[in-house]
């Protein structure tokens, strides 16, 4: 029993030392980013804040100093700066993807508003021409009795209704 107390002790003791082996350094954005793995190459030396103590910066993509030399004439400056492959295929098609799903959701909503409209048009134009045929026209009011409309409700309702078709109506 005392033994696997103590394991289980060590072990506890053990587990920062894999945290030590982080990266830590500060992105384009001005965002730390912290990763087991080393930054990008386009990341200098002075953002880096901390890296393990085993771990060295290895720069595959960059020539020696002599070659770079040699090699600037030859690519010229037509040469587009080459994108890192992989990972950011990957992000570009979701990133594309929701942009697609979010220009869905727009027009769904803007079809479902022009819907609407459409809607308020057809009744106020319905009310409206109640309105203009001069019937006696019956509302409820708020204790829910029903009331005739004199003149002047009769002609606030058809300025209302006007300017609903003046709005959704175009």
């Amino acid at each position: 029993m005392k033994i696997a107390h103590l394991l289980v002790i060590g072990s506890v003791f053990l587990l920062p030392l894999g945290a030590q082996a982080q990266w830590q350094w500060i992105d384009k954005d001005n965002k730390k980013v912290f990763s087991d793995q080393p930054p990008p190459n386009d990341i200098p030396e002075k953002n880096i804040l901390r890296k393990p103590n085993t771990a060295k910066r290895l720069n595959f993509s960059t020539p020696a100093p002599a070659a770079a030399d040699a090699a600037a004439p030859a690519a010229g400056a037509s040469a587009p700066a080459a994108k890192p492959s992989g990972v950011d295929k990957e992000l570009e098609e979701k990133t594309r993807k929701a942009e697609e799903a979010e220009k869905a959701k727009q027009a769904a909503e803007a079809q479902k508003l022009a819907q609407a409209k459409a809607e308020n048009c057809e009744r106020a134009r319905e009310g409206k021409a109640t309105m203009d045929s001069g019937i006696r026209v019956a509302r409820v009011n708020a204790k829910g009795e029903r009331e005739i409309m004199d003149d002047a409700a009769r002609a606030s309702e058809q300025k209302r209704l006007q300017s609903v078709i003046d709005a959704d109506c175009k």
